[in-house]
């Protein structure tokens, strides 16, 4: 009997032992040589690069130049900023130059100072009067203090939104507007109709457009094809304007939907320049293409259903 209690002591030593040492390897697996640690810090690490290199992508992609610190207390929301469009008088008068001042300033009211090139520009300023019949699209120059200056003329009074179009350093492609009155005799209101064929001659030359659809929140691509209004042949020399072949601005009837699109090929020269976009519903949209060819800009504007 005392044979027996002895050797299930013995037993039971043992058995303690080899539970310790299982219990020492497997700690020494995965803490010894740090390999479940570093796989679960590396796997963190990856899960964050992807989504910025997405974000570098699709920015350099959508809108060109360079982009600053990507940290995410440096990424201002749109909804974070606000602008004020300014003239020295308090309004503009019709067919007379002035200055307007576009003043940038973040959620606490402090002024909004580093900004990314956006297709050549630091900030692109889109104007358009009450029923879309003027456009203008002008790049004013960043002075201090969050503010943008430029002067400009409004062909008649009323009312005319304005777009500023830009990239805060370490953010976003943020579009900020406002409806500004303009002194002076409105022109009468011009119907917003869309146009049964997209065919327009400018400056010599034909353009004529394409859309892959016309339905709402689907991808669409825009084809302008070029050619010359005399000859009919397609025009292959178009030269960079802003940095690409092309820029294309849509704006819903309202002026309430805004659209900056850039080409699907930047270095494209014509005859044809697509550009990809969808349109956020359906309604009537007014759009504007913008090339150069010979060292002038010309700009040729279509209107179409989005049902």
């Amino acid at each position: 009997m005392k044979k027996k209690m002895i050797l299930v002591a013995a037993a039971v030593i043992a058995f303690s032992v080899l539970a310790a040492c299982g219990k020492g390897e497997d700690k020494k697996s995965a803490d010894g040589n740090n390999h479940a640690g570093h796989e679960a810090s590396s796997g963190q690490e990856n899960a964050k690069k992807p989504a910025e290199n997405e974000k570098k992508g699709t920015g350099d992609m959508e809108h060109g130049g360079g982009h600053g610190d990507h940290s995410a207390a440096a990424k201002p929301a749109s909804e974070d900023l606000n602008v004020s469009f300014t003239f020295p008088a308090g309004a503009a008068k019709a067919n007379e130059e002035t200055e307007l001042t576009i003043h940038i300033t973040d959620k606490d009211g402090k002024p909004v100072n580093k900004y990314d090139v956006n297709h050549e520009k630091l900030l692109h300023l889109i104007i358009v009067n009450h029923d879309l019949s003027f456009f203008n699209h002008i790049h004013p120059e960043f002075k201090e203090d969050g503010k943008f200056t430029v002067n400009t003329t409004f062909p008649a009074g009323g009312e005319y939104k304005v777009f500023a179009d830009f990239i805060p350093t370490g953010g976003i492609n943020t579009t900020l507007s406002e409806w500004v009155k303009v002194e002076g005799k409105e022109d009468k209101h011009a119907a917003i109709t869309a146009e049964a064929k997209l065919v327009k001659e400018v400056g010599g030359k034909e353009i004529e457009l394409a859309l892959s659809g016309t339905k709402p929140n689907e991808d669409v691509t825009l084809t302008f094809y070029i050619r010359d209004a005399k000859t009919k042949k397609g025009i292959d020399n178009l030269q960079p304007y802003l940095g690409a072949v092309g820029h294309v601005v849509i704006l819903s009837k309202d002026a309430n939907q805004y659209l900056h699109v850039h080409p699907v090929n930047e270095k494209a020269m014509g005859p044809d320049a697509k550009f990809a976009t969808s349109f956020p519903q359906s309604g009537t949209y007014k759009l504007w293409g913008q090339f150069q060819h010979n060292g002038e800009v010309f700009t040729v504007p279509f209107v179409v259903d989005v049902k």
